[in-house]
């Protein structure tokens, strides 16, 4: 196999992967600030995790200038300017797809290019129109059409391996960059980190809302 072929096929699945991580990490974070807050930007700071968690605080202050909910969440939902949005994930998913055509099943590809027009429909359309819960679940039920197809109808060879491999990796850095940015802004406020998961109502609610993030809820308790 021809290095460029492997390399679009893992950034082909580690694109897709990283689009229903940030749907679920948008869908916990925004639930998470419509909950009753101690502070009164608290849930505002809630729907900002996901800036922490991919880097982009300094790109979204230089563009939006301060914290705002709709905005954020456009930011990382529907923005072509943003790379790290999940319009900008699909987009460059279904270019790598598109790219090894003939590496990939018809059912695959057909999944990953319906989900690209869909994606430009619902950014017409706009995310207060759609609604962000129904959006998220939308990302996340594409990701996992992808999945199923994958499994379902590709060979196990090199393709196949190198499309498992970049799933996997992709999901390894979330879930370190979840950890550490839940860290981290519990230590900015002050908090025990174990005190706040075993004490108190919010503190709860985090730690689950962390757990679904990482769709790992179930599997905890």
């Amino acid at each position: 196999m021809l290095s460029r072929t492997a390399s679009d096929l893992y950034w082909m699945s580690r694109y897709l992967e990283r689009a229903e991580n940030l749907a679920r990490m948008l869908d916990v974070s925004y639930s998470l600030s419509l909950m009753p807050q101690d502070g009164q930007d608290d849930g505002l700071h809630e729907i900002a995790m996901p800036l922490l968690i991919t880097g982009t605080l300094d790109d979204y202050v230089e563009r939006h200038g301060e914290l705002h909910a709709e905005r954020l969440l456009h930011f990382f939902a529907l923005d072509a300017n943003n790379p790290a949005s999940i319009y900008s994930c699909l987009g460059a998913a279904r270019a790598s797809a598109h790219a090894v055509r003939g590496r990939i099943t018809a059912d695959m590809w057909e999944n990953i290019n319906a989900t690209w027009l869909e994606i430009r429909g619902i950014a017409d359309q706009g995310l207060s129109r759609y609604g962000i819960s129904r959006f998220c679940e939308w990302v996340k039920e594409r990701s996992h059409l992808f999945r199923g197809a994958t499994l379902g109808t590709i060979m196990r060879h090199d393709a196949f391996r190198f499309i498992r491999l970049g799933t996997f990796i992709e999901r390894a850095d979330n879930t370190l960059r979840l950890l550490d940015a839940r860290y981290e802004m519990l230590e900015l406020r002050g908090h025990d980190t174990e005190v706040v998961a075993d004490t108190t109502a919010h503190g709860y609610y985090q730690w689950s809302a962390l757990l679904r993030a990482l769709s790992s809820f179930e599997a905890y308790t």
